[in-house]
């Protein structure tokens, strides 16, 4: 017999300890509590902080073909990011980068400058 046939095969694995298996239907991991309360604390975890956009009850609502038009500025990513700025400094930098955003979109956010609806992108009450 070769000397090759002799010697097992080395695995990367050897050089771990070995370790007990599982018995079966044991679940990986420790079983600490049983409670539900594991599951609130994780789902409050998940939740995700908004903020409160001031509002003023006097304004009335935009046209809802005007916020289609928004909201598809505010999805398309060809104009960069938009989280953390306006719709307006969001347009006028893609305008700087040569990246030809709608007119119509800008004229809208002027006439419409002081209404939250259009003014902040679909994100703007969530923190970064």
């Amino acid at each position: 017999m070769s000397r090759r046939a002799m010697e097992q095969s080395r695995r990367i694995t050897d050089s771990f300890p070995r370790r007990r298996r599982r018995g079966p239907g044991r679940p990986p991991g420790r079983l600490k509590d049983k409670n539900k309360n594991t599951k609130d604390k994780d789902k409050e975890k998940v939740q995700v902080k908004v903020r409160e956009c001031p509002r003023s009850p006097s304004q009335p609502a935009p046209d809802p073909a005007l916020l289609e038009m928004l909201r598809r500025f505010d999805l398309s990513w060809e104009y960069g990011p938009c989280s953390g700025i306006t719709r307006l400094q969001r347009w006028e930098r893609a305008q700087e980068l040569g990246l030809s955003p709608p007119g119509p979109i800008r004229d809208a956010l002027l006439e419409h400058r002081d209404n939250p609806d259009v003014t902040y992108s679909l994100w703007h009450e969530y923190e970064l």
